[in-house]
């Protein structure tokens, strides 16, 4: 099954909203504890010596009050005395010790679950990011994952308790008395109906609940970022973000309230049911010990049982809905892992050979949204994470916008790029050039694999790069984007974000090279001057030349680029374009052009219109065919540099 096809398929799985408790879900759930199987067993253990000691007091104040206090031993009495403190002490003991495994099994879970989803995110092609929301991915790393770790840890483990806990209890009293046993096994049966007739609503209004909170969450990773928080003021829309954010506040407050209520109307009736089991127990007990054929410790001893089997079979009954509703956690978590990779390696993937730089587009089509061939497919809503309103992209039509690159697009065309051919020799410079729409991020996007075509093929050095690992890959092509992103650490970090291995030396010749070496030492901290969320304590051109300077660290054999600098002062421009200079030098560069000296100094120019390559050739050539080139020039390049 392909990417989208899978997608759809969870989309639906998750669109319906009826979690099921089934045996390989089961037997999943187990794969992520078998790590810790020693640490299980000892919890079991431990559960049963706790549920066993916790049977004895009874039987101390049954002897205490048949045998020892009658017949006057005194010695009895010490030891029943000895025995009373003995027990809580062992159960406190075990309790830690149980504690203590109960929490690295739990805490191992949640890491194990963690870093299983984190590294399938990351492997996770662009596609997939620019159709869902952060705080989605937020929530699914966060509460979910906690969630399933309390399934393990508390539901699993208080499941297990109470039933060796009613198991030894009940075994006790059959043996004391088994008519009394039977009479407080009648209102079983109302457990169970109860617990059944609350199961499904408390099951469904879990996971509602999970998706208000992921919905949440991604408002508030999207509104309270320097992006967001800036694009909020800029239009003076803090009240409706306000009240935005507060109707999903109070959808989370109301069902959280709903599952309260619910719960406590639940426990009242199981509460009723047990106070009728316990009278009936006491009345017929007290008429046995009127006619003399019941000690008067045996039905006090019976008191103690009562509540010791009780509690348990209260929580054993609406273990299956908390289990049902801890599932959810489970559920959600492996959903978002059984999401396909669709840039992936192939298992014979090989690195990459020392490249030379020759880069080859073969017939290469490609469209941001596949077309699925289930029946019925036409207008899709596709929602992530099971959550209502999520990202909804329809399919159809669609239209690229190559001044935003990083956003999901409806398109106008069928193909963002169609038939696309060229080759670049090494060490050559290629301008990308064509009106808006082009398709010009399209073909940068292809390179490095954010993308993979959809027909056709492209080859570095005559290797098709979907042979090739993704590492080796990535290690061959330097990109810097005309978004820059920088992450919320010191300019040392963000440079070796590019080679970790690199010295001092090295990473100052890149900022050199970068012309940013002189505004970073102007700084009180230089290099370890934090540069903010997303590098804003930095202007537009200072941040773009450290992403010039993080690629120069790199000293990729390929470079892609988009060179705009439209939005810069005339300084940072010059800075820039010197530098981009210097970054292209003997490397084979793939640049989406702004600028005439640019075009002027490409090897080649290749001419983007609605996803076609319609001319390629030398800025002199072109300008000679009078086509779309030359109608570029004329309107967009030619004025620009006059």
């Amino acid at each position: 099954m392909g990417f989208n096809s899978s997608w759809f398929a969870f989309v639906q799985a998750s669109d319906k909203n009826k979690p099921t408790v089934t045996r390989d879900l089961l037997k999943r759930v187990w794969t992520f504890a078998l790590p810790y199987r020693q640490k299980v067993i000892g919890l079991f253990v431990t559960i049963a010596i706790i549920s066993g000691l916790t049977a004895v007091p009874p039987l101390l104040f049954r002897d205490l009050i048949d045998n020892t206090l009658p017949n006057g031993n005194g010695t009895r009495l010490n030891w029943l005395a000895l025995g009373m403190v003995a027990v809580p002490v062992i159960n406190g003991l075990v309790g830690v010790l149980q504690r203590n495994w109960s929490a690295q099994v739990g805490e191992g879970i949640i890491c194990d679950l963690r870093r299983a989803l984190y590294d399938h995110m990351q492997r996770m092609s662009l596609r997939f990011f620019t159709a869902t929301r952060t705080g989605e991915l937020m929530s699914r790393l966060n509460n979910d994952v906690v969630g399933a770790q309390q399934a393990v840890t508390s539901t699993l483990m208080n499941m297990v308790s109470n039933v060796v806990a009613v198991t030894i209890t009940l075994t006790v009293m059959m043996l004391l008395e088994w008519r009394l046993t039977l009479i407080a096994l009648v209102i079983v049966p109302v457990f169970i109906v109860s617990a059944r007739r609350v199961a499904v609503t408390l099951r469904d209004l879990r996971r509602q609940s999970m998706e208000y909170n992921a919905e949440m969450n991604a408002i508030m990773n999207e509104t309270l970022n320097v992006s967001g928080a800036l694009l909020v003021k800029l239009f003076g829309r803090q009240q409706h973000e306000a009240d935005k954010f507060g109707q999903q506040a109070v959808n989370v407050r109301d069902i959280g309230i709903r599952q309260a209520v619910i719960f406590r109307w639940f426990f009242l009736s199981l509460s009723i049911a047990s106070a009728i089991g316990s009278a009936l127990v006491f009345w017929l007990g007290g008429w046995l010990v009127l006619r003399g054929s019941f000690s008067i410790g045996t039905i006090v001893a019976f008191g103690s049982y009562i509540g010791q089997m009780y509690g348990p079979l209260m929580s054993l009954t609406n273990a299956p809905v908390e289990f049902a509703q801890s599932m959810v956690s489970f559920e959600r978590v492996f959903e978002a892992l059984d999401i396909p990779v669709e840039i992936a390696e192939k298992p014979n993937a090989a690195d990459l050979p020392a490249v030379a730089g020759k880069i080859e587009f073969d017939n290469m089509y490609f469209r941001y949204e596949e077309r699925g061939k289930q029946a019925g497919l036409t207008d899709v809503e596709r929602m992530g994470w099971g959550a209502k309103n999520s990202f909804k992209v329809k399919r159809g039509k669609q239209k690229e916008d190559d001044d935003a690159p990083n956003v999901t697009r409806i398109l106008d065309r069928e193909w963002a790029l169609e038939d696309v051919s060229f080759t670049i020799e090494p060490g050559q410079l290629v301008a990308l050039v064509g009106p808006s729409g082009a398709g010009k991020t399209s073909v940068t996007y292809m390179l490095p694999r954010l993308y993979d075509p959809s027909e056709g093929r492209i080859l570095i050095d005559g290797i098709d790069i979907r042979d090739v690992r993704l590492d080796s890959l990535a290690d061959s092509i330097g990109m810097v984007t005309q978004e820059t992103y920088l992450f919320y650490d010191t300019i040392r970090a963000n440079l070796l974000y590019a080679r970790p291995d690199a010295v001092e030396s090295e990473m100052i010749a890149a900022a050199k090279d970068a012309n940013i070496h002189e505004f970073i030492m102007s700084l009180p901290d230089h290099y370890d001057t934090v540069v903010g969320e997303r590098g804003y304590r930095l202007s537009g051109g200072e941040r773009q030349r450290i992403a010039i300077a993080r690629v120069l660290l790199k000293n990729p054999r390929i470079l892609v680029l988009d060179e705009a600098t439209s939005s810069l002062d005339s300084i940072s421009e010059a800075l820039i374009q010197e530098a981009l200079t210097r970054v292209t030098d003997n490397r084979t560069s793939l640049v989406i052009a702004h600028r005439l000296s640019t075009i002027l100094s490409a090897d080649k120019i290749l001419v983007l219109d609605q996803g076609k390559l319609v001319e390629q050739g030398t800025h002199d050539e072109l300008l000679h065919r009078e086509g779309l080139y030359a109608t570029l020039y004329n309107t967009q390049f030619k004025p620009v540099e006059a």
